[in-house]
């Protein structure tokens, strides 16, 4: 499962990277936004937004998709 960045305007590096700060650190729009242009990256805070709403459902479908059960069975101990 591939995640499509057709017609996206930055690299995909840049992009997941943005989703992945938000999310992972909880920093509001603003504050990315400042994160972001101190690596020189010049972005407004409602496109971070829309990057998010866009690409954060489709991270998580594809990390379920890759991630695979640690084992077929599972067993209660008495402990």
């Amino acid at each position: 499962m591939t995640i499509s960045f057709k017609g996206a305007h930055f690299p995909k590096g840049v992009i997941l990277h943005a989703v992945f700060f938000y999310l992972r650190y909880g920093v509001s729009y603003r504050d990315l936004e400042e994160i972001m242009a101190e690596r020189g990256v010049d972005l407004d805070y409602a496109t971070l937004d829309r990057w998010v709403i866009r690409y954060s459902g489709l991270i998580a479908d594809a990390a379920r998709y890759r991630k695979h059960p640690a084992d077929r069975t599972w067993r209660m101990d008495e402990t």
